[in-house]
């Protein structure tokens, strides 16, 4: 039996895996949560073998808390479930750590195919993926520059670009304001931009962010 956790802010898309995963005898969902934070507790209190986790979510995202999940279990698979296409932020998640890296678009049934994998400790990869990598390895000089961003420094951009200040992010990431300034001036000079607004401009036009 593979027990799973769910992590979505959308109880009707919890509602829905939930049901679908019923279907199947060798899946049991035994937790579930709404934010990263619910995430980080569910990890923490309930045993379960694939986490499958939404990355868009309010407060702690999904990508705030990967870290955090990977520290605390570092047994349990995390199959990142998104509705942002695989090129966008499926290869910084796998360098950080996950699992595996689904859109939201993809067939019901490839959703349980990842999980068996995972749950045998392995990763899912798709042929998307597959080639992303594939790219990444021929032309590493050419690879975006938020690709170039240490885990971190993508966390900070991707608030940054947001329109979150300093002092939020440094709340929310447990950092000091001053460590948050280091990570912007580091991703700045990485990315060679010059200001927030360049940073939400470049997230906007490579559909990082809404």
């Amino acid at each position: 039996m593979i027990k799973i956790g769910i992590v979505d802010d959308h109880a009707i898309v919890r509602s829905g895996l939930r049901q679908f995963f019923s279907e199947h005898v060798d899946l049991r969902v035994v937790g579930e949560a709404a934010s990263g934070r619910e995430a980080i507790e569910l990890v923490r209190t309930t045993e379960l073998d694939v986490l499958v986790m939404d990355l868009s979510m309010p407060g702690q995202s999904g990508i705030d808390a990967l870290a955090m999940i990977r520290a605390k279990a570092p047994d349990v698979g995390i199959l990142i479930l998104s509705g942002y296409p695989e090129e966008h932020y499926a290869m910084n998640l796998i360098r950080q750590g996950a699992s595996g890296y689904l859109n939201k678009e993809c067939e019901p049934m490839e959703i349980v195919n990842a999980i068996r994998t995972i749950s045998l400790g392995r990763r899912y990869i798709t042929p998307a993926v597959a080639e992303l990598l594939a790219r990444q390895l021929d032309r590493k000089d050419d690879a975006a520059p938020h690709e170039q961003l240490s885990e971190r420094e993508f966390q900070v951009f991707l608030k940054l670009a947001k329109g979150e200040t300093a002092g939020d992010i440094a709340k929310t990431l447990s950092l000091s304001v001053k460590t948050v300034s280091t990570y912007r001036t580091r991703l700045m000079e990485k990315m060679n931009l010059s200001s927030n607004s360049d940073l939400t401009y470049y997230a906007l036009k490579n559909k990082l962010i809404d």
